[in-house]
């Protein structure tokens, strides 16, 4: 080959590696670009997860106090129960024990009283 195919045969080679990367480098401005512009619309979407995500904690959480709540009020309807019926059973034991030394004592009373007649 000649000196002259050689500078035709390098020039051609440049030629094609230069248009591969000027191609290369329109199809990364490209992406660039095209990325740049979605990057707003996923903030946008992820401040919308973000939301609903804290809304549905919310949610939950109302939820789980509500029931707290709920069961709170359960044990104290229950306890105030058991108090009445414990104190109504307390008070009926101490009324029989009451009639019951009462009358041992107005036995005894009488016994008394009879060996004194």
């Amino acid at each position: 080959m000649s000196r002259r195919g050689l500078t035709v045969g390098g020039l051609a080679v440049a030629g094609g590696v230069g248009y591969y990367l000027y191609s290369a480098g329109a199809d990364a401005h490209k992406v660039s670009a095209q990325v740049k512009s979605e990057i707003p619309g996923r903030e946008k979407e992820a401040e919308k997860k973000g939301e609903v995500l804290a809304q549905q904690a919310g949610q939950k959480f109302d939820r789980a106090s509500a029931d707290a709540k709920s069961k709170l009020a359960e044990a104290e309807a229950k306890a105030k129960e058991v108090r009445d019926k414990t104190g109504k059973e307390l008070n009926s034991a101490i009324d029989k024990f009451d009639k019951t030394v009462e009358d041992k004592a107005a036995k005894a009373k009488s016994g008394i009283s009879g060996w004194f007649k």
